[in-house]
């Protein structure tokens, strides 16, 4: 029988937020993880010339693949043959992918708990089975070696995702070098989500291809790109799997987007218009940081990067997802439950998204200011400020 997952709640949030949208309101929109900034101008010029000069079809880039497997020289010192990179509608897609030409249905993959919602639904829609593994504040809320270690029976794979959503933290280098030797030590396959990968505060995030050649890595043109609507993504896989990867995405997906691809391949070297997007997100990751202790949200995920920010809101309420309801009703300010990400632990936690312009923060901050002073108020609590 078909598998039954769970829904993505922040898309009844965006409903929700657009319904008010429509009836006059004006709405902040925090709750989804996409950048508020379009395609890069120079992939959007390519896009014209060919829709006017080819009719397109089913295709698959040479050049963006050749492309992506120098990103992956210059960026991270590895090398990557194009042949095993392979385009996909985004990131989702990928990910499918990925685990599908991997394991086989009742296979265990384990992921960080919080983490992103479709890791948990997509393992259960191909009939996996998630083994979340709770991880918080002492692990800066991200999977590490000796959690891998102490799972008995080992698991067939393992999703990684580092900077992660919904906490933006980053795993650093030795400890990605040790869960790759535990993985390797345990025969547990590892696919590594980088899709936020230029989008770090701190250091920049380092792949998992630096430290176990045989993992699978999922990225994507939504984030950092900025190229959300385009739905163009990709995985590299290891040479040994990458018949049956083809095969797979062959008859799942056919190919990605063909305008997408063309204008992907101009996207990569739109270096500088995209780094002033990542000077924004860091300028309202820092508004942000400075504001919300005043707000009573002290204890938050540190957000290394990606654009989120994951509070805790125990002090306030026990059901995150009727607190952001009532937030996006009461101060047009739309978030997302901690629900989606942690079934579990998730009720006590919201996150922001601060992929939004600086002004849209610096308002969303005079709206929830004295919103959550008043909650504070009625709990009986004092905050800062």
């Amino acid at each position: 029988m078909p598998a039954e997952i769970d829904p993505f709640h922040a898309i009844g949030i965006s409903t929700l937020a657009h319904r008010l949208k429509a009836e006059g309101r004006s709405i902040i929109h925090m709750e989804f993880g996409q950048p508020s900034t379009g395609a890069p101008k120079a992939a959007i010029g390519v896009a014209h010339e060919v829709l006017d000069s080819e009719a397109m079809g089913y295709w698959e880039s040479p050049a963006l693949r050749e492309r992506i497997a120098r990103h992956y020289q210059d960026s991270y010192g590895v090398t990557v043959a194009p042949e095993r990179i392979i385009l996909t509608c985004g990131a989702s897609p990928a990910l499918v992918l990925a685990l599908a030409s991997s394991f086989s249905p009742g296979d265990r993959v384990a992921t960080a708990r919080p983490g992103y919602v479709a890791y948990r639904n997509t393992l259960r829609a191909l009939h996996m089975v998630p083994v979340e593994i709770p991880c918080g504040p002492e692990s800066r809320f991200q999977m590490t070696a000796a959690a891998l270690a102490a799972l008995d029976p080992a698991p067939q794979g393992l999703i990684l995702a580092s900077p992660a959503n919904p906490t933006g933290t980053i795993i650093e280098p030795p400890e990605l070098a040790a869960i790759a030797e535990v993985c390797r030590a345990r025969g547990i396959r590892i696919i590594s989500d980088e899709i936020y990968h230029g989008l770090s505060y701190v250091a920049p995030a380092r792949s998992m291809l630096e430290f176990e050649p045989e993992a699978l890595i999922v990225n994507s043109f939504s984030k950092y790109f900025s190229m959300v609507g385009w739905r163009l993504g990709w995985l590299v896989s290891p040479p040994a799997h990458l018949a049956r990867a083809r095969a797979y995405v062959g008859n799942l997906f056919l190919t990605a987007p063909s305008l997408s691809q063309h204008a992907g391949l101009a996207a990569m070297d739109a270096r500088d218009e995209l780094e002033g997007h990542v000077a924004v997100y860091r300028r309202n990751r820092q508004l942000l940081l400075d504001a919300l202790p005043s707000l009573g949200l002290a204890e938050i995920a540190p957000p290394d990067g990606a654009f989120y920010i994951y509070a805790d809101v125990s002090h306030l309420t026990d059901d995150s997802l009727e607190f952001c309801k009532r937030l996006l009703r009461d101060t047009g300010v739309a978030t997302a439950s901690g629900v989606d990400f942690d079934p579990v632990d998730g009720r006590r936690f919201i996150r922001f998204s601060f992929a939004v312009s600086t002004p849209e923060i610096e308002e969303a901050l005079r709206r929830l200011r004295p919103w959550f002073g008043e909650r504070a108020a009625d709990a009986g609590l004092a905050i800062a400020g």
